[in-house]
């Protein structure tokens, strides 16, 4: 998969490239990511790409022209490429939508800042919008590793073990069971004695049936929703 990311802070992206699972997938060439900061395609030598909004109010909005640019620039490296831009104004992602985009051959998300960018970049292109939650963050970057996190999960070889993906929380819309691992005991709690007792059938019951239970206990909705057959 080939990512490219629209960003004035290309820089924070390290924690996705350089770190954890997805900096060694990257370095495994399981997925390719690219940076394109839209200030390079700004019209004054400053590259300033926001300004005051028309109608008055609080903070600036990003510009259509440089993004408009950066959008046409990524297209050229891949015009197969689905653009997302992170919103809270966006449909919520879950993992429908997860598993949906991690089919996807290559994504190209725009990170907006300050309050916003210009509506006329939603109404002139074909893009997505995507929330991660009901509340707002500072820009769409942490958003968008977010976002690649989720995604790059569901990728071939990406995990170690291709089980995990498969049985995380949310996965038949079920919460993840508890785990446990050495020490057997500690602060007075004892791991459970079925995880000792080599039955991986009556195992795989038990975790079952804790998910259900914690499913029920914390998240009734999604529970609700299971039980309606609902995707």
């Amino acid at each position: 998969m080939n990512i490219q990311v629209i960003t004035i802070f290309p820089e924070m992206f390290v924690a996705l490239t350089d770190f954890g699972v997805t900096g060694r997938a990257l370095k495994q060439k399981l997925w390719q990511f690219s940076s394109i900061n839209p200030r390079r395609f700004a019209d004054n030598e400053l590259g300033y790409i926001d300004d005051r909004p028309f109608g008055g109010g609080p903070g600036m909005i990003m510009q259509a022209p440089p993004l408009q640019a950066a959008l046409d620039y990524a297209k050229q490296q891949d015009s197969s490429a689905k653009v997302i831009y992170l919103s809270p104004q966006g449909k919520p992602l879950n993992h429908e939508k997860v598993l949906s985009l991690a089919h996807e051959k290559a994504l190209i998300l725009l990170c907006g800042r300050y309050e916003g960018i210009d509506e006329r970049i939603l109404q002139h292109n074909e893009i997505e919008e995507i929330s991660i939650g009901d509340f707002v963050v500072s820009g769409g970057e942490l958003p968008a590793m977010m976002l690649i996190d989720a995604v790059l999960r569901h990728l071939p070889q990406v995990l170690g073990d291709e089980r995990s993906a498969k049985e995380d929380s949310f996965c038949q819309q079920l919460l993840d069971c508890p785990h446990y691992t050495r020490p057997v005991e500690f602060a007075g709690l004892a791991v459970p004695e079925v995880l000792l007792s080599g039955n991986h059938a009556e195992i795989a019951k038990w975790r079952l049936e804790q998910s259900q239970q914690r499913t029920k206990q914390r998240r009734p909705d999604l529970w609700q929703r299971r039980e309606n057959g609902d995707s």
